[in-house]
Formats: C-alpha cells, sequence, structure tokens
C-alpha cells in the first residue's frame, strides 16, 4: 500500500492549520490591487462566488479524502477513480500551477524590493535579484530539507502577522471613522471574470496538504472537517482584506503595487513598512516552500518512469532530489523575468481548475464504485450536484480566460497525456 510504514499522528487543528497555510500564501500581499482593477468594489462578490464554487469542490475533496485517504491527495484519489494516466494528468497539473505561481510570486517581490529601494528597479536588478532567489533558495533546499522546512516554519508567522495586523489595525481604524478615501466604486473595474480567476487562484492550495492524508489521524473523519474549518477561516480572512484594502486605498487600490503597505501608510508610515517587509519577507519563504515540495511531484514521476531518468537522481552527499529541485527552479526564474504576477496567476489558476475538474469527477467515479480503503467513508447527499457545480464551473473559468491562455492550457493537457503515452512502463 501507498501508505505502508507512515505514522497516523496529524490531528484535526494541526491539519486545520496546514490547509490554512496552504491556501493563504504570498500572493494576498498583492491580490487586492488585482481583483479591484479587475472588478473595482464589486472584488468581494467575486470571492464569494468563487467560495461557493470552492464549497461544491471541498465537498468532492472531502468525500474522496474519506474513501481514498492515501498519500498523494488529489493525484492518489484521481488515480483511484481513472486509472494512472488520469493521475499523471493531475500531477502535472499540481506540478505547473506550482512552478506558475513560484514565478508570479517571484515577479511581486522583485516589484516590492523596487519599491522599498527605488535603486533595485529595472531590468538589470530584477534579473540580479531573481538570480539570488533561485540560487540561494535551492542551495538551502539540495544541502538540507530539514533545514529549509524550519526556515519555512518559522516563515508562517512572517505571513500571517502582518495579515493579522492589516485587518485589526485597518478595520479599527475605518471602524473609528477616521479620515479614509471614498471607497472603490462598484464597476470600476469592469473585468468580473478576471476577477473570478484571480479569486480562485486565492483559494488555491488545499490540495498540497491534502497530499498528507496519509499521516492523519481518523481520517475519515479529520480530513473533511479540517478542510471545510480551513476554507470558512480563508473565505472570511479574504474578504476582510479586501474590504478593508478598499476603504483605506478607494480608488487607488487598482493601482496599487503593494496594497497592504500602501494602506498601512495612510495610517502610519511605520506600520507601511512592516507591511511592506512582512511581505517581501512572505514571498520569500513561500517561494522556499515551493521548491521544497513542488519538485518532489518531477522527481516521483521520474522514479516511476513517467519523466526522464534524470529528475529521479539525488545528490550523493545530500539524498536531495538536487536534478528536479535545479530544473524548477530554473523554469520558474524564465516566468518570473518574462511574467507579471497577474498573467502568471490566472495561467496558473487554469491547470487549478484542470486538477479541480478531475478531483470532482473522482468524487463521483469512487461514490458510484462504492470505494472505501478505511472503514465506513464520509457521504454527503449533495456530492452529485457539488460535482457537477464543481465540473462545470471549472469549465466557466477556464472558458472565460483570455484565447492565448486557453490554449495553452489545452496545449500542456495534450503534450502531457502523450508524453505519458510514450513513457508509461510497458508491462
Amino acid at each position: 500500500m501507498r501508505d505502508q510504514g507512515l505514522t497516523r499522528g496529524v490531528g484535526l487543528w494541526s491539519f486545520t492549520g496546514s490547509i490554512v497555510n496552504g491556501v493563504v500564501g504570498a500572493g494576498i500581499f498583492g491580490l487586492p490591487a488585482a481583483m479591484a482593477a479587475a472588478a473595482g468594489g464589486l472584488a468581494p462578490l467575486a470571492y464569494l462566488a468563487v467560495a461557493v464554487v470552492m464549497g461544491a469542490v471541498v465537498i468532492c475533496f472531502a468525500e474522496a479524502g474519506s474513501r481514498v485517504p492515501t498519500s498523494g491527495g488529489a493525484y492518489g484519489t484521481v488515480e483511484a477513480a481513472f486509472g494512472k494516466g488520469a493521475g499523471f494528468l493531475t500531477g502535472m497539473y499540481m506540478w505547473l500551477a506550482s512552478v506558475l505561481a513560484c514565478g508570479g510570486i517571484a515577479a511581486a517581490l522583485c516589484d516590492a524590493l523596487a519599491i522599498l529601494v527605488p535603486a533595485l528597479s529595472g531590468i538589470s536588478p530584477r534579473l540580479a535579484i531573481l538570480a539570488v532567489i533561485f540560487v540561494l533558495i535551492p542551495w538551502v533546499n539540495v544541502r538540507s530539507t530539514g533545514l529549509a522546512a524550519a526556515v519555512i516554519a518559522w516563515g508562517t508567522l512572517i505571513k500571517l502577522v502582518p495579515l493579522a495586523v492589516f485587518v485589526l489595525v485597518g478595520g479599527a481604524v475605518l471602524l473609528a471613522g477616521h479620515d479614509a478615501p471614498v471607497a472603490t466604486e462598484a464597476g470600476q473595474g469592469g473585468h468580473f471574470a478576471e476577477a473570478m480567476i484571480l479569486a480562485l487562484f486565492a483559494f488555491c492550495g488545499m490540495e498540497t496538504p491534502l497530499g498528507a492524508s496519509g499521516e492523519v489521524s481518523d481520517p475519515v473523519r479529520t480530513v473533511p472537517r479540517a478542510t471545510i474549518l480551513a476554507m470558512l477561516f480563508v473565505l472570511v480572512l479574504y474578504v476582510a482584506i479586501q474590504m478593508v484594502a478598499q476603504g483605506l486605498l478607494g480608488p487607488a487600490l487598482g493601482g496599487s503595487a503593494e496594497p497592504l503597505a500602501d494602506g498601512m501608510r495612510r495610517i502610519s508610515p511605520a506600520l507601511g513598512l512592516v507591511l511592506l517587509a512582512g511581505g517581501i519577507l512572505s514571498r520569500f519563504v513561500w517561494i522556499g516552500s515551493d521548491i521544497l515540495g513542488a519538485p518532489r511531484v518531477l522527481f516521483a514521476f521520474a522514479r516511476d518512469g513517467m519523466l526522464p531518468a534524470a529528475l529521479g537522481r539525488t545528490h550523493p552527499r545530500f539524498a536531495t532530489p538536487h536534478v528536479a529541485i535545479w530544473v524548477h527552479s530554473l523554469i520558474a526564474v524564465v516566468l518570473a523575468a518574462t511574467g507579471t504576477f497577474t498573467r502568471l496567476a490566472i495561467l496558473s489558476t487554469l491547470a487549478t481548475a484542470g486538477l479541480y475538474f478531475l478531483a470532482c469527477a473522482a468524487a463521483l467515479a469512487l461514490r458510484r464504485r462504492d470505494v472505501a480503503i478505511l472503514g465506513q467513508p464520509l457521504t454527503f447527499r449533495v456530492l452529485p450536484v457539488a460535482a457537477a457545480l464543481g465540473m462545470v464551473s471549472m469549465v466557466v473559468l477556464i472558458a472565460i480566460a483570455k484565447w492565448a491562455e486557453i490554449a495553452g492550457f489545452v496545449a500542456v493537457t495534450i503534450s502531457s497525456l502523450a508524453l505519458y503515452a510514450v513513457m508509461r512502463p510497458r508491462r
């Protein structure tokens, strides 16, 4: 069995926390501006609309996870439902979403550093910053997985504390009726569809910690409960951040490069600097987290004979998947150097939409076949409706993207299936 030898020691609250940490990424420091630029004052409604869709997806993940509570998360449930080919496509979607998001977060980090230190603006300093980031972080990951994981654990506080400060201080100022600009007018952006895609990007990430379902205690109950609790918390947090940002910056929100820092600067220059520094450090830590986890997808597929064998090599001294780490990092740095946060976030979201479509379909298939690895699974009466809503919504989200982005998604899907057809082990 895939989980043989694993200890099921992760409880409800620790698993809920890991899902929150996986979903609340560094992108939230810049996302309110992109959301406002796309949808204006309607941006919170985009979050709410996507939250309804994500509720349906969460139901599918929860039931499928209780039926197949195995390491690999969505990869495991889709493979159990439809076979190794569909599992491979799911894994490729997961990796692609990660590397695109990594490039987008790195691009945003460069923008934030240029605001903090104006001398770092321009192409040459940007390339130098990216070179430092994507040499230092992969080097740490290659030398010591334990050190990388410890840095990321401490970095979680770096991410959550500034967000809490922004919501609590900014919210208190607005509630007290202090001078604030007129809130962003509804309809200012005029691109609600793009805001929906960006909102889905904000909610992405639960699939990564769900990959550790094989180590969760009482997974039939813990996995669905933790997933639902975490997503409810994230929804409240995101809407609060967007509302406070709109209240503090008003019409200026859509053009802000660092909306949380700019909002705090309206209250106190010192707080603005704290939020700017927190956003920079959070992005740096998020990139470290991505490079710790995402290359393992390439490594695992290479070890299974479905990607070139070189990606499955381990370092002779440090016993880490060094080739996969460096390849992933090289692709991410190219993306960061040539793309913007918003564009890369949208492309990452399309890959995630493909993943969620397959996960919803897998939940239905597992229900029909009454698959249950560990005892009585959790069952939702609304699963057929939730799966249908999830699948249709993912198709719609892909369809409302730009033609070039849709073409890229289709090309990735076809090329991944073709690669599996060529590389799959012959027995």
